[in-house]
């Protein structure tokens, strides 16, 4: 029974296996670690007053299939006492204590409404607590009630009486369980004319209280994100983004938690996506990798490749979003952002059909500026493309990143902004060590499944480098590196334990280079002169859960970023945040990420000496490792957060919609809505360099 229960009427049935936990003390720790399967488990809960000081509690457990034990307690609240906090402590301790005995983790959690009215923050509350996705149903309390003496059809006609609350708790499992899909991930949510909707169209709810984001911020960033959420409120401004794939890439990821984040502060922003064309994919990931100066030097954008891009966005254009009730339609949004280079077809539709219509572009890959003013390059004919159609735009916003910027596009038109992260999703949020045991598990399970060489992890310590595969993330330079650290130790610490290398990252639907990249990377270890180290490396594509990447970063020893090429590579101040030092190239934006020697290191592009060397003194000086750990968990700035990003865009949206000129001239978007909020930096506050932007002329 809950320690804060007094009365159990019902208590769980299910034993644990004997034999199991004979099992496991055989074992020892570091085995016993990820080595051991935790049952992924659902579970269910309702609550309702019997009277003002006692409330009773159902709890049922799922295993995905069906519902295998259950509970109930009855707890008297003391005069004092919040309901709410009770709840939640009787909850935490139940699900926990259930976890321990029957080695599961649960993902996933329904509660009723009735719950949820008497304790509003228990979803945000479990997910921040115990990594579990919670969400809310509508559950019948009540039941018509029968008599098998009488005839069904005239019997109690009228008369209800109140489900049991453990019914109550298993309904709500049952419902939670069908929003989960393969690998226990919550399902994707697309809805009508192709919209984007988070947490499975808002039923699950990660985060309760715009408290818990305020608390991630300094004072002028949260000041300014409440004057212009204020103003775009009043006015009833519409804002809609456009990009290609809801899931998978870096623009997928921010714009799940911005939307999560806007509709907790109740303003109007929605997110749009076209229906996947593989073909088109192919086409625009080529003209990725020409714009980033990585692709084969025969590829081109020809006549026909451009009619099937421009084609592909008229309809989904026509189809979902220029007719009647669209978002692009009369009525629809008062600003669009359109979010990639795949999508911007769309501006002169919209220009057409919609001419008041302020639309924003925004561009965040590496563009090859250097190449792009070459005559007859692949660069310039792709550019060519994409700006016939940008131009038409009011606002380019771009990384903060010298030479990203073509000379084409006027610096008054230019506003810098960099990509972000969430600190209270699945990427970043803390995780017990019991959930990164269940990741690590599921990690060793998916090396297991494809005869990849194990992580064995916390036997033995790991470098990662967390990037998708792609030709600009520089993994053979993350293999080489390596390969001269073994060396090194080898020669100079002949009985140190050696770490492995991890190497790894999410697909994509729009990436269809991800394949042949991972097969030149095992092509590549299985050259003779990496033999020595063939069996401590392991790549692997990860499948679509956010908390793995957390616990593969969260557990690293060392992390890396070693791309050629980049835009901004958020995945730097992730590893900064959580206190890791990194070891990353002076690519794109991450040098604006990282201080050399203070949070991290700078190498150039290529440099695999300089990395070997970095891991080495990291390794070897505990002191500087820890003094660097240090610096990294306190220097990430709020410019690289849901929160801080979230205020550009409204400050964009609403200078636009109030009719204001915007002529950013390649400043920062964040100084500029500071200054006009007037919202000063504080002394001290994180803040990433200002670079002066040194456009490549034609």
């Amino acid at each position: 029974m809950s320690p804060h229960a007094v009365d159990c009427p019902y208590g769980f049935h299910s034993i644990s296996g004997s034999e199991r936990k004979r099992s496991m003390s055989l074992s020892d720790d570091a085995s016993n670690w990820a080595g051991i399967a935790l049952a992924p488990l659902y579970v269910g809960a309702a609550a309702h007053m019997l009277d003002p000081t006692t409330v009773e509690i159902g709890v049922c457990i799922h295993d995905g299939v069906y519902s295998i034990d259950f509970c109930v307690h009855k707890i008297q609240l003391q005069p004092s006492e919040p309901v709410a906090a009770t709840l939640k402590a009787n909850v935490l301790d139940t699900i926990q204590k259930y976890s321990y005995e029957h080695h599961g983790k649960f993902v996933g959690c329904g509660i009723t409404e009735d719950l949820h009215r008497l304790c509003p923050d228990l979803c945000s509350f479990l997910w921040s607590e115990l990594d579990i996705v919670v969400m809310k149903f509508k559950v019948k309390t009540e039941a018509p009630l029968y008599s098998l003496t009488e005839d069904p059809e005239n019997a109690a006609a009228g008369i209800m009486v109140m489900r049991d609350v453990d019914e109550q708790a298993d309904s709500a499992a049952r419902k939670c369980v069908r929003y989960f899909g393969p690998g226990h991930n919550p399902v994707l949510s697309i809805g009508f004319r192709n919209k984007v909707e988070p947490d499975i169209g808002g039923k699950a709810e990660l985060v309760s209280r715009l408290e818990s984001y305020r608390e991630t911020v300094h004072d002028g960033t949260w000041n300014s994100v409440l004057k212009y959420a204020k103003e775009l409120k009043k006015g009833n401004t519409k804002v809609a983004f456009f990009s290609a794939t809801p899931q998978g890439g870096g623009v997928a990821l921010m714009r799940h938690a911005l939307i999560r984040f806007y509709r907790l502060l109740g303003v109007n922003v929605q997110w749009y996506i076209p229906k996947p064309n593989p073909k088109v994919f192919r086409i625009t990931k080529t003209n990725h990798n020409i714009l980033q100066g990585v692709a084969d030097p025969s590829e081109r954008l020809d006549e026909e490749r451009q009619t099937q891009m421009t084609d592909w966005v008229i309809y989904n254009a026509r189809r979902y979003w220029i007719c009647e009730g669209g978002p692009l339609a009369v009525g629809g949004a008062d600003v669009v952002i359109i979010d990639d280079p795949q999508m911007p077809g769309l501006i002169p539709l919209i220009k057409e059909h919609r001419p008041e219509v302020i639309i924003i572009y925004r561009s965040h890959i590496e563009i090859r500026s250097d190449l792009i003013a070459i005559k007859g390059s692949p660069q310039e004919q792709v550019w060519k493309y994409l700006w016939d159609r940008i131009k038409l735009a009011d606002v380019f916003i771009s990384h903060p990143v010298d030479t990203f910027i073509p000379s084409q596009v006027p610096t008054p038109m230019v506003g810098l902004m960099p990509a972000c992260t969430d600190w209270l999703d699945g990427l970043n949020k803390e995780l017990r060590d019991w959930d990164l045991r269940y990741y690590h598990h599921s990690l060793r399970n998916s090396c297991s499944d494809i005869q990849m060489n194990p992580l064995l992890y916390p036997a033995r310590e790991y470098i990662c480098q967390v990037a998708r595969f792609d030709p600009s993330k520089g993994i053979p330079d993350v293999i080489e590196s390596y390969r001269k650290l073994c060396e090194r130790l080898e020669r100079d610490l002949p009985h140190a334990v050696t770490p492995q290398l991890l190497i790894c990252g999410h697909g994509a639907v729009d990436d269809p280079d991800a394949s042949s990249i991972y097969d030149k990377t095992m092509a590549q270890l299985d050259l003779p002169i990496y033999a020595s180290i063939r069996t401590d490396v392991i790549v692997m594509r990860i499948g679509p859960s956010d908390q793995i990447l957390n616990a593969i970063i969260s557990c690293a020893r060392f992390v890396l970023q070693l791309s050629s090429r980049e835009g901004f590579e958020v995945k730097v101040s992730e590893a900064i945040h959580k206190g890791k030092p990194i070891i990353a190239t002076r690519a794109g934006g991450i040098p604006l990420q990282v201080k050399h020697g203070f949070n991290g290191f700078l190498v150039d592009v290529g440099d695999s000496d300089a990395v070997a060397q970095h891991l080495f003194e990291l390794f070897t000086d505990r002191a500087l490792y820890e003094r660097m750990s240090a610096n990294a968990e306190d220097s990430v700035s709020d410019e690289v957060g849901t929160v801080g990003n979230a205020a550009c865009w409204m400050f964009l949206a609403a200078a636009l919609a109030r009719g204001d000129v915007l002529k950013p001239g390649a400043r920062w978007v964040t100084d500029l809505y500071r200054e006009e909020a007037g919202q000063p930096y504080a002394e001290g506050e994180p803040k990433l360099p200002r670079m002066g932007l040194k456009k490549v002329e034609a």
